[in-house]
């Protein structure tokens, strides 16, 4: 019974390959709109989902189950107007040591202060630079990976001793190659400083973040010397215990943040919690929009396919009536006829979509080396590209396979 079938679908196959060269024009027309179709649908999706793919990431790099105390809220919106949370006081420095000993939950404790400022070395200047001044623990809520050096030693931080970690783009730009930037020393807000190493090169970011290769990092307690910290943007960085949920620790932080503000129950929160997953989920939801979006636009070119192939299957019903006779009268059933028919229109289409998924590669690739940016087909954009074909097929293909199907032997055969 499966070597039957098997037959069958191999045969039905050999014959629609056959017919298809044999009428290449009405092949390539049927073709061209399956793979406008395929190549707008899968187009719109791999390039949606290559972006998704690459800020989702980026969101990762600042920090796994991590929330952010900030006077800033980062949803915001119409309600929440921006300067309601400029009235909230900045996160501080000794918040750190009074977060930790109340927060159970909180593993690692970040804090930051930073600004935009000009560096420069001899006669070398760069401006639109970051400026990081972190403390011991930022390292572990947000990994630094040092190419070249050394990072900042626990003594350095201790005592605000003059030592600074440049960004691999600050590195190059100001001494030609970066890995010469380690033993000599920036020009930072008027104070030589030391260079003791170079953060591994991270590339273009989509959403901003730290971007880390155009900036500088120093301890907090000598930034300050060059820094107001009040206008410094300050923040607070704390990382949960790996057994605990970004809820359970966002539930526990905002009680220690209401004791260490000492506000009443009736008092609203003055600060912000940031939760690293709400702006992901965001994210997610925001390009679930997207992908619906890129679907219906491409699902508009590829219905116009679909009609294209039914058309075609018609004209190819006709042309072959008598030949259809010929095989009921000599035992044909119904069931082969319709296959044959539905293989042919089924192996159209997915030949349509191959071709549009190769013009979808060639694509990602001039996108990719254009852009510097990373637009890659995923397994299961692969996987929809044969499922659509393949039903785009069946459904373009049932009615003409139908009609062939159903055809009296004697009247077929005596058409011309």
């Amino acid at each position: 019974m499966l070597s039957g079938t098997l037959d069958i679908i191999g045969n039905s196959i050999k014959m629609a390959a056959q017919e298809l060269w044999k009428n290449k024009l009405r092949t390539f027309l049927s073709l061209f709109g399956i793979t406008i179709g395929i190549l707008c649908i899968i187009g719109v999706l791999t390039v949606v989902n290559s972006l998704e793919h690459n800020i989702q990431g980026e969101i990762k790099s600042l920090g796994t189950n991590t929330i952010y105390v900030d006077k800033w809220e980062w949803g915001g919106g119409p309600d929440r107007p921006w300067w309601q949370f400029q009235k909230r006081p900045s996160p501080r420095f000794d918040e750190v040591k009074q977060i930790k000993e109340r927060t159970h939950s909180a593993k690692f404790i970040g804090f930051k202060i930073s600004l935009n400022d000009k560096v420069g070395y001899k006669d070398n200047d760069l401006s639109n630079i970051n400026y990081y001044g972190v403390n011991e623990e930022f390292n572990e809520v947000q990994k630094i990976d040092i190419e070249f050096g050394r990072y900042i030693s626990d003594a350095e931080f201790a005592t605000g001793s003059s030592a600074v970690v440049l960004g691999y783009t600050v590195a190059e730009k100001l001494y030609g190659k970066a890995e010469l930037a380690i033993g000599k020393h920036i020009e930072a807000r008027g104070k030589k400083i030391p260079v003791s190493g170079v953060i591994r090169k991270q590339g273009k970011n989509l959403i901003g973040g730290w971007n880390f290769d155009e900036s500088i990092l120093m301890s907090y307690r000598m930034a300050r010397n060059i820094m107001d910290e009040r206008r410094a943007n300050p923040l607070i960085m704390v990382q949960g215990l790996d057994n605990i949920t970004s809820v359970a620790l966002k539930d526990e932080l905002e009680g220690t943040m209401r004791s260490i503000h000492k506000l009443n129950p009736t008092q609203e929160n003055d600060f912000s919690l940031n939760d690293i997953n709400d702006f992901s989920a965001a994210v997610s939801k925001a390009f679930s929009g997207l992908n619906m979006g890129g679907a219906i636009i491409g699902g508009i070119s590829l219905i116009v396919g679909l009609f294209g192939v039914a058309n075609i299957m018609f004209v190819t019903v006709r042309e072959r009536t008598s030949q259809i006779g010929l095989k009921k009268a000599i035992g044909a059933k119904k069931r082969i006829i319709l296959s044959e028919f539905l293989m042919e229109s089924a192996f159209l289409c997915v030949i349509g979509g191959l071709i549009g998924l190769l013009l979808v590669f060639l694509v990602t690739v001039i996108l990719t080396k254009a852009l510097n940016f990373p637009i890659f087909i995923s397994v299961a954009n692969m996987m929809w590209t044969f499922i659509i074909c393949l039903s785009v097929g069946i459904i373009a293909g049932i009615i003409p396979a139908s009609q062939a199907a159903g055809m009296d032997p004697v009247v077929a055969i005596r058409s011309k």
